[in-house]
């Protein structure tokens, strides 16, 4: 009997370090999903159209996906700022636009001029009607290896509602 339970102890600290090697398995972040390749992405904005026109704001479109380290960092960014964050929110629907292998999104992006030239994520504005008022390069927001504040919110005023009067981006016949 003896034998057997040294046999037990000997099995049991043989086995052990295996469990206390096994990595712990971590919860994805949640910007591992910021963006869904699963959306019906035209349906999706179409409702963010609807809500800004209600609530008198426009739509700002983040392109990007979850693959995407600059995706996050803006997102991230924002989302700590509450001066930015609070500013966005007030004027804009915001609309996280899936751009992956999984879904690229292509149809829709072609109604917008097919706006990843600049890489990603790029900004689209769009106002309560879904008319493309501006696609923004957000390369041109940065400072070194972050978000510039002053420049983003100078990007979010500048295309604001309040901003931008009827007149102003009527298309000129």
């Amino acid at each position: 009997m003896l034998k057997k339970l040294i046999q037990l102890c000997l099995v049991m600290l043989m086995v052990l370090p295996v469990f206390a090697q096994q990595p712990v398995k971590q919860k994805p972040s949640h910007l591992d999903s910021i963006y869904n390749p699963n959306a019906n992405a035209e349906a999706e904005l179409a409702t963010a159209i609807k809500k800004a026109s209600v609530e008198k704001k426009h739509v700002l479109v983040q392109v990007g996906g979850n693959w995407c380290i600059w995706c996050k960092r803006l997102y991230k960014y924002v989302e700590d700022s509450t001066a930015l964050r609070d500013y966005r929110d007030k004027n804009y629907v915001v609309y996280h636009l899936n751009y992956s292998k999984e879904n690229q999104n292509l149809a829709l992006l072609a109604k917008y001029g097919y706006p990843q030239r600049f890489g990603f994520p790029v900004l689209l504005v769009l106002d309560a009607n879904g008319k493309l008022l501006h696609i923004q390069d957000t390369g041109q927001l940065e400072s070194a290896d972050s978000y510039d504040k002053r420049k983003l919110m100078s990007f979010f005023k500048n295309w604001s509602p309040a901003a931008l009067k009827p007149d102003q981006y009527k298309p000129k016949s």
